[in-house]
């Protein structure tokens, strides 16, 4: 997913088209959160440093809510791709896609701690104010993953006996603690957190890496 750089200093044109200026803060929020975090947003800030008048995001997201539930929307749109583009590569082995699953889920939360955050975190979840849009883009991108663990059960990667959407909460649940011992600051040297995803995936099953 692209982000074309805007610099906050100069105004922004007024000749948006409806769906431009959306994007267009959007991509700021994205920005302002992994500036500064979930806090330091606000729709007042997000129209000064666009450069649009104080109402105009007002136009396309009601509340505070409505935004941060719009970008947590793009960050599992952006998580699913990056999921769905390792597993259906044909070049790599079944046991190879596992590694780069677990892997590259951690190195997801490691690159956009924030917004990981955000998407999981209990600003959106707790409060069960998540809008229909997040829903239909978090939802899915769990499910495709208990999609993927039912196929490495098949090829025996993983145990066959036990249920797939448990096993699947199971291992995102530990994927979920590295990620959330990463961002937290308790491990911070890439080898390891290399390490753990490397024993969390011989634990589920995978003894050796070819």
């Amino acid at each position: 997913m692209s982000k074309q750089s805007i610099n906050p200093t100069e105004p922004v044109s007024s000749n948006y088209h409806h769906g431009d200026l959306r994007a267009t803060l959007l991509k700021e929020a994205n920005e302002m959160v992994r500036e500064s975090g979930v806090e330091a947003i606000s729709l007042r800030k997000l129209s000064s440093r666009v450069g649009v008048s104080r109402t105009a995001p007002y136009h396309h997201f009601k509340n505070k809510n409505e935004l941060l539930c719009a970008i947590a929307e793009q960050g599992f749109c952006l998580l699913d791709d990056r999921i769905r583009a390792g597993f259906n590569n044909d070049n790599h082995l079944p046991q190879d896609k596992l590694y780069g699953y677990v892997h590259g889920y951690v190195k997801f939360a490691k690159d956009n701690p924030e917004l990981y955050e955000l998407m999981f975190g209990r600003t959106i979840w707790k409060q069960q104010i998540s809008t229909e849009d997040l829903r239909t883009a978090a939802y899915p991108c769990f499910q495709h993953q208990v999609k993927m663990i039912g196929e490495w059960q098949k090829s025996g990667l993983l145990d066959k006996n036990q249920n797939t959407l448990r096993l699947s909460q199971v291992i995102w649940g530990t994927l979920h603690g590295i990620a959330k011992l990463l961002i937290d600051g308790i491990y911070t040297q890439t080898s390891q957190v290399e390490e753990i995803c490397d024993c969390a995936v011989e634990l589920f099953g995978v003894q050796s890496k070819t």
